[in-house]
């Protein structure tokens, strides 16, 4: 599948899908990275039991994905010029798309999605594949969705991570680094904590001691997430938010401004088990930019 060490951004013939296509291409600029276009050819089952239509079907299918690979691969090399030239390769591989890249997921450096493409039910804002794939991959996983510029993703403003106090949002906070640093980006790091034990409702306020208390601990948990980070990337002008209030609000906020938001997959509270946490998988749905979902890896 030759995925190792490439990003890899999947294409369907869908605006979306070319949408991840030029973000794919710019990211692999910056990083200096390959980029491996593939899309999936899959023939039902019930094609097989005509074998004359499962070779004209296949033989379609075929024809299609490579003009569809080439059309990418064309759109790829226009839009990373601008950063500079990148390796492009393609592929049409057979299967399942989300099995199919998954199992890429082990060897890529980076997974790039539309939110949704061809065969998806209308008003679907995340479709099948995309939220199988950002569940389950072993790499970061960038789906491609919110505003545009003239039609084009986001290259304008701050990355922006949300940080807990769980050991899981590490990688996230490694990751939003790295794409700052190689976008000559700002960061701004988002730590949103709530307390049912302080509610303004119950006469708490910013003054009232307990509250004040929390607020000061979730700002040492902060600083303590972004430290090693801060020394490696001297180079990233860094922002820190602490905010009472639900994550998945104060992140979609400032997804209006930013050209990419940085999550992990599980949280602080996240069941072991929940393979992605619900402020990942809200953000996947509300966030107007790019986002990526990181593994935690715990």
């Amino acid at each position: 599948m030759n995925a190792t060490e490439a990003i890899v951004v999947a294409v369907d013939g869908s605006e979306s899908a070319s949408n991840a296509v030029v973000w794919a291409a710019r990211a692999a600029a910056f990083h200096r990275r390959r980029l491996h276009i593939v899309t999936a050819v899959h023939i039902p089952a019930f094609y097989y039991s005509e074998p004359y239509l499962a070779r004209s079907f296949q033989d379609e299918l075929r024809d299609t994905a490579k003009a569809r690979l080439d059309s990418a691969h064309v759109l790829a090399r226009q839009s990373a010029e601008p950063i500079g030239s990148i390796d492009v390769t393609t592929d049409a591989v057979d299967g399942r798309p989300a099995p199919t890249l998954i199992e890429m997921s082990a060897t890529a450096s980076m997974l790039v999605l539309g939110s949704h493409g061809h065969g998806e039910i209308t008003g679907l804002i995340v479709g099948s594949v995309t939220a199988a794939v950002a569940a389950h991959a072993e790499c970061p996983v960038v789906v491609v969705r919110g505003r545009t510029l003239d039609g084009l993703p986001p290259t304008e403003g701050p990355i922006v991570v949300g940080v807990d106090g769980s050991e899981s949002c590490r990688p996230a906070v490694e990751a939003a680094f790295v794409e700052a640093s190689a976008r000559g980006a700002g960061l701004v790091a988002v730590n949103v904590w709530s307390d049912v034990s302080v509610q303004p409702s119950l006469g708490a306020t910013p003054d009232d001691p307990h509250w004040s208390r929390i607020q000061a601990g979730e700002e040492v948990v902060l600083a303590e997430r972004l430290a090693g980070c801060r020394e490696q990337y001297p180079d990233v002008d860094v922002e820190r938010v602490v905010a009472r209030d639900r994550p998945v609000r104060v992140l979609s906020e400032y997804a209006e401004q930013a050209q990419l938001i940085v999550v992990g997959t599980r949280g602080r509270g996240g069941f072991r088990g929940m393979l992605l946490g619900s402020t990942s998988r809200a953000m996947l749905h509300t966030a107007d930019c790019p986002v990526m979902i990181v593994p935690s890896n715990t």
